[in-house]
This record gives C-alpha cells, structure tokens and sequence, in this order.
C-alpha cells in the first residue's frame, strides 16, 4: 500500500511500464504538456547534480517524465523523441539477453539513482527501446485515462523479422484482434496478474473483447507513409477533436487521423518536434462508424 491506501501498479517481465521525452526546452515542453493533458511536474533529480528529470503527475499518481537531452551523451542535434521502457528483473541479465537475440545495447545498465536502473537498447531493425528494472519507482501509476499513457506500438516495416525479436527477450505472442488486423502483443497471464492487484475485474470488464485481451501489452503495425521504424507512444483523450484543437494552439502539427473497430486517433508533431498519438477509446456498442 501507498501513503495514501492505493495499491501501487506493478508490471511483471516484459510488460512496457513507462514513457518518457528527452528535450532541449523544459520550459517548452511542460507549458505543451501541462496544457493538453493537465500535467504537473517534479523533478528527480537532486539540485546538486546536473541535467534534470521531470516526473509528470497527473491526479497526484506518476504518468510519465520529461528529461534534458545531455549533448555529451546524445549530441546537440538530437531531436526531442518519446521512449518506452520494458520492464525487467535484472537490467543487467536483460541487456545480456537482447545482446544474444540479435539487439544491440546502445547504453549499459545503469542505476537512474534510487528509483532503478536502466538500459538503452536497439532491437535487430534499429528500433530504440529501454530496459526498466524497477526499485522505487514502479512505472505509470495511472494509465488509460483521459491525459494518460494508454499503448506503446512498434511500428516496423518488416513485423515478421521484428516481432521474433521481443518475442525471444519478452516471450511476447502475437495475434491479430481482428481478421485482418495488424498483431497485438501479449504476455500470458498479464490480465490475471492485474486481476490480482489494480484492476480486480478487467476480466468481466472486456468481456465483449477477444480472448486474451486482457494479456495485451502493446501493438505492432507497419509505418504510415512518411514515418519511419519507432515505438510510437499513445496518449487517451476523452474528446479527439477538443484535444487536437487544444494541442495545435500549443504548437502541435497534425500528421494523420485514423480510425479502428476499438479506438478514434490522431497522430501529432508537438511543439519541441516529438511525435505522438491521441486516442479517443472507441466503445464496442458505439455502432459502425464516428460522426
């Protein structure tokens, strides 16, 4: 139990477990963030030691983290991206496993002080991800709901070769939700796992959902034309329209819209350069189409 009586969420091996942006302009960013979603910041890191780390609240419970690109490590050209962290054991143990998959470790484990430790990694098509092995700090704390962290996706031109990958490091299995549809990832077992802590009745909640939904982690997609290979990052909005209005006062730059059977989206430039997704969720009795 927290201070506050809640039971603090937990993500078991291979389950992404959070989000966050390296900019140049923290100033920029919170103001573009605290604005669209309602974001409250705090930083981690001691005032004694350099760079900063923004841990983004939202109702009070963690959300995600805004940090300051180090130009020694990234260099000055490096562009403002968001990242998803997979949760591990042992980052170490982790690293070694990504190494003997196929990926690359791009930066060794290391402690982000008290709250855990790190890995910077690629996977075998080049696509950035790192390892989280958690101690204080859990992950998200709040996720799918309006302002939130709601699903990371790799998008690879090749999901064939791609998806192996994770699958060896993870043991991630893929299925598509629908005929169809692209594959979504899961790790069995991950829909008891919260039954048993945060969310005691997801099971009887997405019973109008495939079988084993509950165990999904993240999805998987080719690129939109124009994008490239990445971990997208998917933010839950309760009103697409109003929030694609409020983030182009801010700065941001509409890419696309899209539509699936379970959600409304659109994909976003924001105003330090980062791309991002909003969804609107898309209930399964909403009938066949969005006005």
């Amino acid at each position: 139990m927290t201070d506050d009586g809640q039971v603090p969420r937990t993500y078991p091996y291979g389950v992404p477990c959070w989000i966050d942006l390296e900019v140049h302009d923290l100033r920029a960013a919170q103001a573009f963030y605290r604005g669209l979603f309602g974001w409250s910041f705090a930083d981690a890191v001691p005032e004694e030691l350099p760079g900063h780390y923004l841990i983004a609240t939202l109702d009070g419970q963690d959300v995600a983290a805004i940090g300051s690109i180090d130009p020694a490590a990234n260099g000055v050209a490096a562009s403002a991206t968001w990242a998803t962290y997979i949760a591990v054991d042992d980052a170490d143990s982790a690293a070694d496993a990504v190494r003997a998959a196929g990926g690359t470790v791009t930066s060794e484990p290391a402690d982000a002080g008290p709250g855990g430790r790190a890995v910077s990694c690629t996977d075998p098509q080049g696509v950035p991800f790192r390892l989280w092995q958690a101690r204080r700090r859990l992950g998200a704390q709040l996720v799918n709901v309006p302002g939130s962290w709601n699903f990371s996706d790799l998008l690879s031109e090749d999901l064939d070769a791609a998806i192996p990958f994770y699958a060896e490091v993870f043991g991630w299995r893929s299925a598509p939700l629908w005929e169809g549809g692209d594959p979504v990832l899961t790790v069995p077992g991950y829909g008891d796992h919260l039954a048993a802590t945060v969310y005691p009745d997801i099971h009887e909640q997405q019973s109008f959902a495939p079988e084993d939904f509950a165990d999904v982690v993240a999805g998987s997609t080719t690129p939109p034309p124009g994008d490239g290979p990445r971990w997208r990052v998917t933010f839950s909005v309760e009103d697409l329209g109003q929030s694609v209005a409020t983030a182009e006062q801010l700065g941001a730059v509409v890419l696309r819209r899209s539509e699936s059977p379970y959600a409304r989206t659109a994909d976003l430039r924001d105003a330090l350069g980062a791309e991002l997704t909003l969804s609107q969720f898309r209930p399964p009795d909403a009938g066949a189409s969005w006005t």
